[in-house]
């Protein structure tokens, strides 16, 4: 799991040896009938540690998550020069953001970014567990494909929890705030206000943004994981199937998920938090592509690029981490379960 306010692809396949050699491998062993333990886990079982692996996982990266909304939104079509910049930077967002909110204030929305993992994580599992029992994964392209589609259903499952973590996010003191403050008291009080003011359908303002960022980045990560390893490891840097060879590969691996998908997480950002008309309409953008228009247009290019150096340091921590906490865990799920006759 990685990128963007989580992972970015489900886990299926054996752990331990298959997980050092791809993020989310397709299984290399027999096929199994659907609904029968694979490694030992029932897939209902492995679908609940996939989704608390990355709960964990968020609980460490959340920070770069708050800091990354606070930079997308900063500057909002202005001109490059022309606002403000409270924070310039990672390191120096951090500072700012403890110095206005505390240390508490890195974990901003953590609430909501534990809801979203989750949400999204358990339905991408499932729905790539089904296309690898269906044998779509076998075929070529088939486990990039069905990692991007899996990524898109689970995003668009988990957006009303995104939609409150990045409300939740950008809310600070108004000397050093961002974007449109929403001005929430809590996760719950934040739901109940959007829904009674617009319905169901308010609660999934802005998926068109996080569905496409979820299925560029999934894709792009299956496309490049597995070279960016071998690569690391060909240059004997650290041991075969090492976590730390494992980290690097994800590290390297980054910089092409960053380049493509930060675009994406920027349009997503906006169109999340943007405040909008008693019908729900946006304020700032009719859509994705008018968001994308507008933002190249008034900030210039690299304002579709705003916060990639938190999108980039959060992707290997939080694809490791992720795999780390999944392994370990269905590990103790393995030893827990009584031996076979």
């Amino acid at each position: 799991m990685a990128a963007g306010a989580g992972a970015l692809a489900p886990f299926p396949g054996p752990p331990s040896a298959s997980l050092h050699e791809f993020p989310y491998p397709p299984q290399t062993g027999p096929r199994v009938a659907p609904g029968s333990p694979t490694g030992g886990v029932p897939p209902v079982t492995d679908l609940v540690l996939g989704a608390t692996a990355g709960c964990l996982a968020c609980v460490l990266t959340n920070p770069l998550e708050v800091v990354k909304t606070r930079l997308q939104l900063q500057g909002e079509l202005q001109p490059p020069g022309t606002y403000p910049r409270p924070y310039r930077g990672v390191l120096r967002a951090v500072g700012a953001v403890c110095r206005a909110d505390g240390l508490r204030g890195l974990q901003k929305g953590l609430a909501a970014g534990l809801l979203y993992q989750g949400l999204m994580n358990g339905v991408r599992f499932y729905c790539y567990s089904c296309a690898e029992d269906a044998g779509w994964t076998g075929y070529p392209g088939g486990t990039v494909a069905a990692g991007a589609v899996a990524g898109a259903v689970g995003a668009f499952v988990g957006s009303p929890a995104y939609l409150v973590k990045t409300h939740l996010q950008a809310q600070t003191l108004a000397a050093v705030a961002v974007g449109h403050q929403h001005n929430h008291e809590s996760i719950s009080g934040a739901f109940e206000s959007i829904y009674k003011q617009h319905g169901v359908a308010g609660l999934w303002r802005g998926v068109t943004g996080a569905v496409p960022r979820v299925a560029v980045g999934s894709a792009a990560q299956l496309a490049t994981f597995a070279s960016a390893k071998d690569w690391v490891c060909e240059r004997q840097w650290f041991g075969e199937g090492s976590w730390a060879a494992v980290l690097a590969g994800g590290m390297v691996s980054g910089v092409a998920v960053a380049v493509t998908m930060t675009p994406f997480d920027v349009v997503s950002t906006r169109l999340y938090n943007q405040p909008v008309d008693a019908d729900g309409t946006g304020k700032l953008y009719r859509g994705f592509l008018d968001c994308i228009l507008q933002i190249s247009s008034k900030e210039g290019l690299l304002g579709l690029y705003k916060g990639i150096g938190a999108v980039y340091l959060r992707l290997g921590p939080h694809t490791v981490l992720s795999l780390f906490f999944w392994d370990e865990l269905r590990k103790m799920v393995q030893h827990q379960q009584p031996p076979g006759p």
